[in-house]
This record gives C-alpha cells, sequence and structure tokens, in this order.
C-alpha cells in the first residue's frame, strides 16, 4: 500500500495546474456569456456586495494597459486588486494583489472552495478564474479591486458586481461573432458595465451613440474624453484637466495618453487624488507591462505588441512611424484564425521592411498555421512554424540599428518572448 493510500491518509490536492486541466475539460463550451450561472455561484460564496471599490475596465483595446495604470495612480494609498486576461506565461498573472501575482496555494484554495458551491452548476474556466478572484480579493480585504472585463461587458463574468466606477476604453471591432459586426453593436455590449447614478468614463474619442444611449437609457453619469475631461500634450508635459482641476505632469512616449486619461478620472471619481509623482510612476511600471507595445533596448529594440485588431495594429504602426529605426524592421507576426489577418498584414506591410510569418496552431485550436498566414497575407517568403523559429530568424537577419516586431496575437509574444528576456 503506497502512502498516498494508506489508511486515513488524506486525498491527494489537485496543483494549479491540474485544476486549470479540469476546468477546460468539465465545460462544454470555452465561452458561454451569461451571468445567471456565475452570479448564483457568486451568491452562495456571499461574493455580490463587497466592501472594496469596484472600478471595472472595459473595451476593445487599452484595457489592460488601463488597469495597471489604474494600479499605479492608486499606488499606496490602498491595497489594490487587480484581475486581468488572458496571462503571458502563468495563470497567477491575472489576479495579483499590489501588483504582485497571488500565489498558487491561494487560487487553489479559491478553486477548491468554487468547486464545492457550484454543486451541479456548470462554469466555464473563465467563469472560474472570476470568481477565484473575487474570492481572494476579499479574503485579502482589499480596499480596491480593478476589474478587467474578458469579453463584451453586459454579459460577462466580472459584471456580476456592480461597478462603483466604469472605464470604458477606446471601441473597435474584434469579437464580432459574439459582439456584433458594428461600433455600435460592439458599443452596446461595452456599456452593459454602467449602473445607475454611477460614474462612467469613455477614453473613446469617437464613441459610438450607443454609449450615450445606454448611459441615458440607464441613468448613469458619462463624461467623454474631449468633452468633460481631457489629457493634452504640451511640449514634453502632459496637460490634466476637467471641470475642478488642472495639473500637468512629464509625458511618457510608452503610454498612451487616452489610456491614462481615463484612468486619472476614474480614480479621481473613487475617491482617490494622485499627484503628479504618482502619475509619472504609473506611466513608468506601465511602460514595462509584458507585450503591451514593451521596448527592449538595445544595438537592436525589440517591440513586443499583444494587438490583434485593425485599431490596435494601427496604434503599433503610428508608434512605430514617430520612432523610426535608422535601419530596417523586421516583423514577426503570428494570428488567430478569426481575427482580421488582411487589414492587420496590409498595416504592417507599411511599416515591415521583412516579415516572418509564424504558425500557432500548436498553441492554440484557433491558431493559424505559418502557411495558412502567409496565404493570408500573399506573402511568398519562408514561413516558420512556431514563434520561437520566426524570432530566431529576425535576430539572426538583423544588424545593429534594426528593430524587430513581435506582435498578432498573445500566444505570439508570449512564445517569442520567454520572461527572462
Amino acid at each position: 500500500m503506497s502512502n498516498g493510500e494508506a489508511l486515513g491518509a488524506a486525498p491527494a490536492r489537485r496543483t494549479l495546474g491540474e485544476w486549470l486541466d479540469y476546468q477546460l475539460a468539465i465545460h462544454p463550451r470555452e465561452i458561454e456569456l451569461g451571468l445567471d450561472r456565475v452570479r448564483e455561484v457568486a451568491a452562495r460564496l456571499n461574493l455580490l456586495a463587497p466592501k472594496h471599490t469596484t472600478i471595472t475596465v472595459a473595451g476593445t483595446n487599452g484595457k489592460g494597459s488601463c488597469v495597471a495604470l489604474v494600479c499605479g495612480l492608486i499606488g499606496d494609498s490602498a491595497r489594490v486588486g487587480a484581475y486581468t486576461s488572458p496571462h503571458l506565461w502563468r495563470y497567477n498573472e491575472r489576479i495579483a494583489i499590489d501588483g504582485e501575482p497571488v500565489g498558487d496555494e491561494e487560487i487553489v484554495a479559491a478553486f477548491e472552495a468554487i468547486e464545492v458551491a457550484r454543486g451541479d452548476i456548470s462554469l466555464t474556466f473563465f467563469e472560474f478564474g472570476t470568481l477565484a478572484a473575487l474570492l481572494i480579493f476579499q479574503r485579502a480585504a482589499v480596499a480596491v479591486a480593478v476589474l478587467e472585463v474578458g469579453l463584451g461587458g453586459r454579459l460577462d463574468a466580472v459584471n456580476i458586481l456592480d461597478a462603483d466606477v466604469a472605464l470604458i476604453t477606446q471601441i473597435g471591432l474584434d469579437h464580432t461573432d459574439w459582439l456584433g459586426d458594428t461600433r455600435d453593436d460592439i458599443g452596446r455590449e461595452k456599456a452593459g458595465i454602467m449602473r445607475r447614478e454611477r460614474p462612467v468614463f469613455c477614453g473613446d474619442r469617437n464613441p459610438p451613440a450607443s454609449i450615450a444611449a445606454t448611459a441615458s437609457a440607464c441613468g448613469a453619469d458619462l463624461a467623454c474624453l474631449g468633452r468633460d475631461f481631457e489629457l493634452t500634450s504640451a511640449g514634453e508635459r502632459w496637460l490634466w484637466s476637467n471641470e475642478q482641476q488642472q495639473f500637468n505632469v512629464p509625458a511618457h512616449a510608452d503610454v498612451h495618453a487616452d489610456n491614462l486619461a481615463v484612468a486619472i478620472a476614474g480614480v479621481l471619481a473613487a475617491g482617490y487624488e494622485p499627484t503628479p509623482f504618482d502619475i509619472e510612476r504609473a506611466c513608468a511600471r506601465q511602460a514595462l507591462l509584458p507585450g503591451r507595445r514593451e521596448v527592449i533596448d538595445g544595438p537592436i529594440p525589440i517591440i513586443y505588441d499583444v494587438g490583434h485588431n485593425d485599431d490596435a495594429v494601427a496604434l503599433l504602426v503610428e508608434s512605430l512611424r514617430q520612432r523610426p529605426a535608422a535601419g530596417r524592421t523586421h516583423v514577426v507576426l503570428g494570428m488567430l484564425a478569426d481575427k482580421p489577418v488582411e487589414s492587420v498584414g496590409h498595416r504592417l506591410m507599411r511599416t515591415a521592411d521583412a516579415l516572418y510569418p509564424a504558425g500557432l496552431a500548436d498553441v492554440s485550436p484557433r491558431g493559424l498555421s505559418g502557411d495558412a498566414l502567409a496565404a493570408r497575407l500573399g506573402h511568398a517568403g519562408t514561413v516558420y512554424a512556431h514563434p520561437r523559429d520566426a524570432f530566431a530568424a529576425a535576430r539572426q537577419a538583423a544588424n545593429p540599428g534594426d528593430r524587430i516586431v513581435v506582435c498578432g496575437s498573445f500566444f505570439t509574444v508570449a512564445q517569442a518572448r520567454r520572461p527572462e528576456s
């Protein structure tokens, strides 16, 4: 008889990896929008009336950066929990307290409690993770929870909590199979995080009409970038202004000003008053966020960007144009099949001197092989089975003064940019 089978021995606990495999296996669909199931389990866990302030972040592009900025702006003023998705390398990245990912033990303990509470209610992988984050934040007694919407907003699992402050970043065309095929349809889904008589800040300078219409219908207090608050460039500084105040801070080349503006507005509405020092520190931290237009300086700079839709890639291309390389630009690109490959490729071709199509078929069921990606791009050159192969080829071909851009998907960045690089 082995030790694990000894009389009276406690059954072995699942590891975090085993829990994640289990969650992927027990629910028949990767995505199932709707709040009834997850809300019922949250109620059983007493999670629906948290003591913390809840800041919910929706949008197509810039959500992760906005979450990082909000957490940085609050800084040492309060204990802050952040829930984001997806992760690059470790699941733990999704749940952080005061900027540090929580440990396996805390996540496993939360999963165990959720498994008991759910009974025969089926939960998706994302719903398990959302409930785990909320339970961990409750147990850690955070003062503020900053929650990134995974998909849409209205029917996303994080929307089981009423946002005290809602933030909506730029709206673009993505996940059209789930959210609709127009900006107006998608904006309506994102606006579902609004609550009556609670503040909402929209960081899209040309928001779809559905944003204001939803705010009016539900009685939310909507403020829009460019109309009610602003962050403008003044030389090498940014000027923040709303109806109550103005201040300026050093501009930061690796931070999108519109994301910072909506983050400042949200933090002020939550009752915190970041100083110029807090803003400068938050920008410095956000600029180091892996994969979000992250720049690794060196003789051959490397830019990592997880953007995977037209608007995100347009911002990447614009940033590349603003900071041109002395030499050639080598682009490593890997994408999922349901993304706008052709239009993304067209944008990148305007900047790329050399393209390295990389396959994602072995890392995601939705990933395109290198050959399939090249076919959709009309690329007749060499293709690569894996982002690591494409990245290695780009590094071998690049000379000092050149730069390498790795983009197209979280999977592409995660595979090419190892944590130690």
